[in-house]
C-alpha cells in the first residue's frame, strides 16, 4: 500500500530537505495523469503549468526561509464550486461553462494559498453539489477507492476530492458540505472529512446550495490534516490540537433512528470501533433523541435545502434546465412544490430542534454514530431513478443530522484493512470545533 500523504509528515520531509515542492507536486500530477487511475474523472480542470510555477516559488522561498508556514509547498485540489481567479466556476456542470471567469480567490482557498499550499486543480462533484452518491453524467463518475474492478459510488457531492486523496492525488482536498458532502464521500473512500460549525469558514466565492446549511470542510488523511486547513480557512485558532485523555471523554451514543437498517459491515465496523473506545476508559452513554422520528415529515420534497436550492435555480432552469443532469433536476424540481408556509414552519422547528440538542447533549464531549448507514454500492445499482434516489437517501440519512442540528461533525474511517469502507462519526453542538478535533484525534488513536 502507498504511503498516505498527511500536512504533518509532508511539512516534516519538506523541512529536512528530503523532499521539495516541485518534487511532491510532479509525483501528484503523475498520479493525476496515469490513465490506469482515476485522475481523468476525479477532476475537471488540471493546471499543469501554474502548479510546477507555484512549487519552485514556494521552494526558493524555503531555501531563504522565508515559507509563509510550515505547510508551505504541500499540494491540495479544490472543489469544483469555487472560484478561482481567471477560471469559470463550473460546479460540476455544463450549465455554467459560458459563465464569467472569477475575479479574485475564494476567501477559504485565498486563505491556504497565503498559507503556500499549492492547487493543482479542481475536483469533480455532484452537479450543483446536490447529491450524496457523487454521480456526475457530464464529465464522468470517479469511482470509490474501495473494490475498484466493480466500480462503486464515490460518494458526493465532494466526489472527486475524495477520490483524489485516497489515491494520492494529492495530500488534502477542500470540499463543502450540506447534508454530509465531505464526510459521506471521507466514509465511502476509508478518509477523514470535516464539516466546520456553520458560518466560521467563508462560503463567498462558493457557489450556493443552502444559505443556512452550506459550509466548507477539507478531505483528508489524519484529523490533524482536517483541523491545520480548518484552522487556515477559519482564520480563528492555531490548529494545534489539544491532547485528550481517553478517560476524560464522555460520548453519547445516539440511538434514535441512526442505527436503523445498517449494512452488516457498517454494524460491525461501528461495534467494534465503540468497544475499543469503551475498553480505553471513555463513558459510552447511551442517547435517545426522540425529535430525530421527526425528519422524514421535515425533509419532504428536500426541506430546507432544497427550498433554498430551487431559489438559487428557478431563473437557470427556466433559461437552461435541458442542460442539467436530469436527476438534480427532478430533485430540484421537486422542491418547487415547498410553500413559503412550510418552509418557515420547518425553520421554526429546527431552531427548538437545535436548542433541544444542544441541552440534552450538555456535560458530553461528542456524540457518536454511524457516518452512512451502508458501504458504496456498485454505480451500476443506481441505473434507475428510484435506486438512485434510494440510494442517496440511505448515504445522507445519518450525515443530514448533523447539518439539521447545526453541529460541526468529523468522519473518521474505522474499517479493517481490505474491508469495505466505514465511517464512524462524531459530532459537537455549534462553535465547539476545538473540542471535537480534540476528540476525534484520541478516537483516531484507538480504531486505526
Amino acid at each position: 500500500m502507498a504511503r498516505k500523504w498527511t500536512l504533518d509528515g509532508l511539512a516534516s520531509e519538506l523541512r529536512e530537505g528530503k523532499t521539495s515542492s516541485r518534487k511532491l507536486v510532479e509525483q501528484a500530477l503523475a498520479k493525476i495523469s496515469d490513465p490506469a487511475g482515476e485522475g481523468a474523472r476525479a477532476f475537471i480542470k488540471v493546471d499543469a503549468e501554474g502548479a510546477p510555477a507555484a512549487a519552485d516559488y514556494q521552494d526558493r522561498l524555503r531555501r531563504q526561509n522565508r515559507q509563509p508556514s510550515q505547510f508551505a509547498g504541500i499540494p491540495i485540489s479544490v472543489k469544483d464550486l469555487f472560484d478561482l481567479a481567471g477560471e469559470v466556476t463550473t460546479a460540476g456542470s455544463k450549465v455554467l461553462k459560458d459563465a464569467a471567469p472569477a475575479l479574485v480567490d475564494a476567501p477559504a482557498i485565498a486563505a491556504l494559498k497565503a498559507a503556500g499550499l499549492v492547487v493543482l486543480g479542481r475536483t469533480n462533484m455532484t452537479e450543483f453539489a446536490y447529491s450524496g452518491v457523487g454521480l456526475n453524467p457530464h464529465y464522468g463518475t470517479p469511482r470509490s477507492a474501495f473494490d475498484r474492478n466493480t466500480g462503486r459510488i464515490p460518494g458526493g457531492s465532494s466526489s472527486g476530492a475524495a477520490v483524489a486523496v485516497a489515491d494520492g492525488m494529492c495530500a488534502l482536498s477542500v470540499g463543502t458540505d450540506t447534508g454530509g458532502s465531505c464526510r459521506i464521500p471521507a466514509a465511502y473512500n476509508g478518509i477523514v472529512g470535516y464539516k466546520p460549525s456553520t458560518g466560521r469558514v467563508s462560503t463567498r466565492g462558493a457557489y450556493p446550495l443552502s444559505s443556512r446549511f452550506d459550509s466548507v470542510g477539507p478531505l483528508g488523511n489524519s484529523v490533524a490534516c482536517c483541523a491545520a486547513t480548518d484552522a487556515l480557512m477559519a482564520g480563528d485558532w492555531e490548529g494545534k490540537i489539544a491532547a485528550r485523555e481517553v478517560s476524560s471523554l464522555r460520548i453519547g451514543v445516539l440511538k434514535t433512528t441512526v442505527l436503523e437498517g445498517l449494512d452488516k459491515d457498517v454494524a460491525a465496523a461501528y461495534e467494534r470501533a465503540l468497544s475499543r473506545i469503551s475498553k480505553a476508559g471513555a463513558t459510552l452513554v447511551d442517547l435517545a433523541f426522540e425529535e430525530l422520528l421527526e425528519m422524514p415529515g421535515l425533509t419532504i420534497k428536500g426541506g430546507i435545502v432544497a427550498a433554498e436550492a430551487f431559489a438559487q435555480h428557478r431563473d437557470l432552469i427556466a433559461r437552461k434546465g435541458g442542460d442539467y443532469d436530469p436527476r438534480v433536476r427532478m430533485r430540484l424540481d421537486a422542491a418547487a412544490g415547498i410553500s413559503a408556509a412550510e418552509y418557515l414552519s420547518v425553520l421554526k422547528r429546527r431552531d427548538e430542534m437545535v436548542r433541544r440538542f444542544s441541552a440534552v447533549t450538555q456535560g458530553l464531549s461528542a456524540v457518536v454514530l454511524p457516518t452512512v448507514m451502508i458501504v458504496p454500492p456498485p454505480i451500476a445499482a443506481l441505473e434507475g431513478d428510484q435506486d438512485y434516489l434510494r440510494y442517496n437517501s440511505m448515504s445522507l440519512r445519518n450525515t443530514y443530522v448533523g447539518n439539521f442540528l447545526d453541529c460541526c461533525a468529523i468522519s473518521i474511517p474505522v474499517s479493517e484493512p481490505g474491508a469495505a469502507p466505514v465511517g464512524l462519526m462524531l459530532m459537537g453542538v455549534w462553535g465547539q470545533d476545538q473540542t471535537l478535533f480534540s476528540v476525534g484525534q484520541a478516537v483516531e488513536n484507538l480504531v486505526q
